[in-house]
Parts: C-alpha cells; structure tokens; sequence
C-alpha cells in the first residue's frame, strides 16, 4: 500500500486510481480534487460528513458537485458525536468563529480533534467494501499551522495504520492520497481554474449563513488564493 503526499505532475508516471472514495466537504479544496481525479480517469464516491458542524451547509454543495459529476454521493451522520465535541468553534455555537489568518494563533479555536482521521477511517472502510483502491482528501500546505491531521506526517503514518489494521483485506495498490498537501490553497486555485471547477458552487465559510462572511480564516484563505492567481473570485461575501 501506497500513500502519496505530493502532487504528481500530469506527466509524471503515476498509477491513477479505478475508483476513490473522496473525502467532500463542499469546500474548494475537496472539489478541485474531486475533479482533478475525475480527469485522470477515477470513478469516484464522495463522502461526506454531518458531525453538527455550524457549516452543514457544506454538505448540500457536496451533494450539489457529486451531480455536476455524476459521482455517487453519501452522507455520513456524525451528529452524536459532534455533540460530545464541544471545545470547538465549528461545533460549539457559544464559542464565536474568530476573523483571521490561520496563521493567528485565534484560529486554534477552529480544531475539531481527531477529525481527518475519523473520516478517513470510514472512508477507508467505505472503499474497502466498495472494493475502491483509493481513499483521498484535499488537506494543504496551509491547513499545517492548526490542523495535525492536516500534514504529511499524519498521512505516512495513517497509511501505515491502514496497512496494519486491514492486513488481506485492501484491495491491491490501495492508496491513501493527498495530492495537495504540500500546495497552497493558491496552487489549488490555479488547478481549478484549469479544470473548470464550479468554484462558485462551493462552500468555504466556517461561519455556515448564507453567504460567506469574508472574514474567517477560511474566507480569508479563499480570498487570498483567488487574489494572488489574479483570477476573479465569483464568491460573493458579506464583508468587502
């Protein structure tokens, strides 16, 4: 078994995944690979994850990207365990979401502990019934300053754990796949754009309203990364 935390360029020789299970938030990040795996070929089955987040919305863009795909889309209820989670912002509506870079040492605030690794976990299940050879999600070069779960560290050593934990049972060549962690949002911006991503039917804000706030961390990272691609951003904000 294989993780790859890289990038592979379209040239390079790669094995390209029959069929992934993708980790889809309704984000840009997790949409853009969406894609991206679809242009190399990958039957996909989107997965996401209701865990009581203050974003649920997130889902409902999930779902919508999954049809634009044509993919199979399933939703995974978390509920009850979101409610146990209570320490963070995204899941704990007393706690305000703070503006921000998430370089800010505020946007700690923001962790859900363990969450990656729950989700990859199920999706790993997930592809293991499905007899799918991949598991993927779009964590980046900058989700490393807050999120562990989020690095390639975790990923070589969550591999290892899959490894371990399914021995016999992976289908062969399974990959655990990261494409862009070690990229910036911008990079991704930039893959996007060359692949079409509806960028616009996406959903970043942690705030979950109905038009994304602009002033988050994860606002202002989306912001940022259309801005320094010179690529004009169709998000519209509430915060000019």
């Amino acid at each position: 078994m294989r993780c790859v935390v890289n990038t592979p360029d379209a040239s390079a020789e790669h094995r390209h995944p029959r069929h992934t299970v993708v980790i889809a938030s309704g984000g840009l990040d997790s949409t853009v690979l969406a894609y991206w795996l679809a242009a190399r070929g990958s039957r996909l089955t989107l997965l996401s994850f209701d865990y009581g987040q203050r974003h649920r919305v997130e889902v409902n863009y999930a779902r919508g990207i999954a049809e634009l795909l044509g993919s199979r889309h399933e939703v995974i209820d978390l509920t009850s365990l979101g409610v146990l989670l209570t320490g963070s912002a995204l899941t704990n509506e007393t706690m305000p979401v703070p503006d921000g870079h998430y370089t800010d040492t505020s946007m700690a605030t923001t962790v859900v502990p363990n969450r990656n690794a729950v989700m990859l976990d199920i999706a790993v299940s997930v592809a293991i019934a499905l007899r799918a050879d991949a598991v993927a999600f779009g964590a980046h070069a900058g989700d490393h300053t807050i999120y562990p779960d989020c690095t390639p560290t975790f990923v070589d050593r969550f591999s290892r754990s899959v490894a371990a934990a399914n021995d016999g049972l992976l289908p062969e060549g399974f990959e655990v796949l990261a494409p862009f962690v070690s990229m910036s949002k911008t990079d991704i911006v930039r893959i996007g754009t060359a692949l079409a991503v509806p960028f616009a039917r996406t959903w970043t804000c942690y705030r979950g309203q109905d038009t994304h706030c602009g002033t988050c961390g994860s606002c202002v990272e989306r912001r940022e990364a259309f801005r320094d691609n010179d690529i004009n951003d169709p998000t519209v904000y509430q915060s000019a």
